[in-house]
């Protein structure tokens, strides 16, 4: 069985083929009737069953429209209106359903339109009269925010602890690189040394509000809109509050409209995995940069490159060139989602069912992308030769020397302009910039001893900078604060 959050999307066509019709299924459903059929004189056309189904994506909620169900179910019988023993009936159909799901041999067929209908319609098959009173009290409406919220805490929880474990492997990372350094860059241009061990952790902290953002989302989202029906909720003896306990929610709604409608908590969901997607777009354009022969900073894995079709001598970065790439994919995924959303009145509008596929992908391709860039990552080979040699060049001193005019009494600005005249001597071919800051009065031999190698990265001693000195109070903070998400995500 693939994992709950991976999703095959297929056409309409593709479906009816790959479903089937058992000889022990109902008329009702051999003959393709709604769950509205009484309303209509005629059953569905294909041409409107192949624009509305949503079967094909939403099935992999399967297990929470199980588990939402059970607890209606429960629910019903608390206030008597199913019997113990149609309780029990409907929940050991329930449970035979879960065992069909899992095992993959669940059968569909053409009248299941939605996860929802194929679960009814295989509890009233197995569970006979009984099943036909499961759909008591609840609206799909209610039933499929219902699902989408479990499905959201248990997956977006999934995704925070992925993220974890990419955040370890930079750690492991850091704490293995010790004194190496490599150029900091600013506009791509080298700037100043810092080690290797702050640029990792920088990703790291990014992604620790990632997981925090999860976390969050996660927390608004714990809220049961089981019981709002279609929308104004019900004029039987329900007992919602029962229901969210029994599902594990934290509350209940207060509305029924906007409990049935609200769809905040999925542009939430869909805006934290594609700024997840940003900060893994940043890693990646790194590692392509990195790998490359123009920079030669880390050479990957085999098994985490790609060769060419044509090019015998290639090894590509696959990974990180798609990191990079599918973040488009979930930025568009939130501006879909978020103009969809734009326009509807209360309550609910069919044009919800466009929040799942974008949070289903969006959720399928982050989950994709950590795992891949944190084996990635964590069987790479630095070369730090290679990154010293390129933060070890002279102009990377400049900013020092500023500072060290301005510790004699130098104003900063006028500091900046006699460095940059020396700079710009330096690069116009007059001199090493060593050897004309040496020969400088208002600086001298003093001043050009910090125009060295692996000078410059031991400069940076305040807090949370980039130097050894201030290493070890940075390194003590991510641990407890990896701590401290461990403990949030139950790990």
């Amino acid at each position: 069985m693939a994992p709950s959050w991976q999703t095959t999307f297929v056409t309409w066509r593709d479906w009816t083929d790959m479903t089937d019709t058992p000889a022990d299924t109902p008329d009702e459903h051999r003959d393709g009737k709604t769950l509205w059929h009484g309303r209509f004189a005629g059953g569905p056309a294909e041409a409107l069953m192949a624009y509305t189904v949503s079967l094909p994506f939403d099935r992999t909620m399967w297990r929470d429209d199980i588990d939402g169900s059970a607890a209606h179910v429960r629910g019903l019988a608390r206030v008597g209106l199913l019997s113990q023993a149609e309780r029990d009936a409907i929940l050991g159909a329930l449970d035979d359903v879960a065992l069909e799901m899992s095992s993959d041999t669940f059968v569909f067929v053409q009248s299941d339109e939605d996860i929802h209908t194929a679960v009814e319609r295989r509890v009233t098959e197995l569970a006979g009269a009984a099943g036909g009173k499961l759909h008591t009290a609840r609206s799909r409406n209610d039933q499929v925010a219902t699902d989408l919220r479990l499905w959201c805490k248990r997956e977006l929880l999934s995704v925070a602890r992925s993220i974890h474990d990419l955040q370890s492997v930079l750690l492991e990372r850091a704490e293995g690189a010790g004194d190496v350094y490599l150029p900091g860059y600013t506009h791509l241009q080298r700037a100043q040394p810092v080690l290797l061990a702050h640029h990792l952790l920088a990703h790291g902290w990014a992604l620790a509000r990632d997981v925090d953002r999860l976390l969050a989302t996660r927390s608004r989202l714990d809220v049961s809109p089981l019981g709002a029906g279609a929308l104004a909720g019900s004029s039987l003896p329900i007992d919602p509050a029962g229901n969210a306990a029994d599902l594990g929610f934290a509350s209940v709604f207060d509305n029924s409209l906007d409990a049935v409608s609200d769809r905040d908590f999925v542009a939430e969901a869909v805006f934290d995995l594609a700024l997840i997607g940003i900060h893994l777009s940043r890693i990646g354009e790194e590692w392509v940069l990195w790998t490359s022969g123009e920079f030669g900073f880390a050479k990957l894995d085999d098994g985490y490159a790609t060769g060419s079709s044509m090019l015998p001598q290639k090894k590509n970065p696959d990974i990180a060139e798609l990191a990079r790439g599918k973040s488009g994919r979930l930025i568009g995924n939130l501006t879909g989602l978020l103009a969809t959303l734009k326009g509807l009145p209360l309550a609910y509008n069919r044009d919800l069912q466009e929040d799942k596929e974008p949070l289903f992908d969006s959720v399928e391709q982050v989950v994709l992308a950590v795992a891949a860039l944190t084996g990635m990552i964590a069987t790479a080979t630095f070369v730090p030769e290679r990154m010293q040699a390129a933060a070890d060049e002279e102009t990377t001193a400049a900013t020092d020397l500023a500072e060290y005019l301005v510790r004699a009494g130098t104003p900063f600005r006028d500091a900046h302009a006699i460095v940059g005249a020396h700079v710009r001597a330096t690069l116009a071919g007059e001199g090493s910039l060593r050897d004309l800051v040496a020969a400088d009065s208002r600086l001298g031999p003093d001043a050009a001893a910090l125009v060295g190698p692996g000078v410059g990265v031991r400069m940076r001693t305040s807090r949370g900078a980039a130097g050894p000195a201030a290493m070890p109070l940075q390194m003590d903070s991510y641990r407890k604060m990896m701590a401290r998400d461990a403990d949030r995500l139950g790990l």
